[in-house]
């Protein structure tokens, strides 16, 4: 029984990875721009999601050039669905059938979405992550209508309330070292890790942490940053979360 849940969420992984590209081109902008309504080639976009390609650049009658750059634009679809679908098969093993792996399998490729335009343009959109936190809290109050969960709602609002507030006395400590985005992210990362435990918050928010610290560092060692050149922390932020809420599903 685990073996197929495994695969099946790595394959809804898989599908739900090549939706994300498309969404991620058109939210990966500066903040004070609008969302992208454009291809690269000028050509208006259909949707939030599916794959970031341009059918019209990709015709014979376009007025560009057939399998140019204009013709795939945003991140690798291959690459993204890969990553979701790892993801996904990860948290189905750790978690195996109980009823919160429903919520883990239709949050991850949310965060995978994040990622992938805070990585991009330093950007963690207002419509994501709000949406994200109000879902997993509805979703995991949900699931305690299931006999068969492992998890505390109330631990997981009370981390939602921690690491929200945690994150935001930082904002306030260091505005230029860390984006309010981050703020509003760690409160859906709070509820999420929280049903778990404070020892799962620990561990996901440490994790984030580390993994931030170490690609800044990397990228100082590589003079391609200095000191003081801010990161997207975003990514890491998720990763931790991810690598907490495996700690937290494998010791529950």
């Amino acid at each position: 029984m685990t073996g197929l849940l495994i695969a099946v969420a790595a394959l809804w992984g898989a599908v739900t990875g090549t939706l994300v590209p498309r969404a991620a081109y058109r939210f990966s902008v500066p903040p004070e721009e609008t969302w992208r309504e454009r291809c690269p080639g000028g050509h208006p976009i259909r949707g939030w999601i599916g794959w970031a390609r341009c059918r019209e650049c990709h015709s014979g009658d376009s007025p560009c050039t057939p399998f140019t750059s204009y013709s795939v634009y945003g991140p690798r679809t291959s690459l993204v669905a890969l990553v979701t679908a790892l993801v996904c098969a990860a948290l189905a093993a750790a978690t195996d059938t109980r009823p919160e792996i429903a919520v883990w399998l239709l949050l991850a490729p949310v965060g995978v979405l994040l990622a992938v335009v805070d990585f991009r343009v330093k950007r963690l959109p207002d419509v994501l992550t709000l949406p994200l936190a109000a879902a997993a809290l509805v979703l995991l109050g949900l699931v305690t209508l299931v006999p068969e969960h492992v998890g505390d709602w109330r631990s997981a609002a009370l981390g939602a309330l921690a690491l929200g507030t945690g994150y935001f006395v930082l904002w306030l400590v260091n505005p230029g070292g860390m984006g309010f985005g981050d703020v509003k992210l760690a409160i859906g990362i709070g509820a999420v890790l929280g049903w778990y435990g404070w020892g799962t918050v620990l561990v996901g928010t440490f994790a984030g942490f580390l993994l931030g610290a170490v690609y800044g560092g990397a990228l100082v060692v590589a003079r391609r940053a200095g000191r003081r050149t801010a990161i997207p922390f975003g990514p890491f932020l998720i990763t931790g979360a991810y690598l907490g809420l495996l700690a937290g599903a494998c010791a529950a």
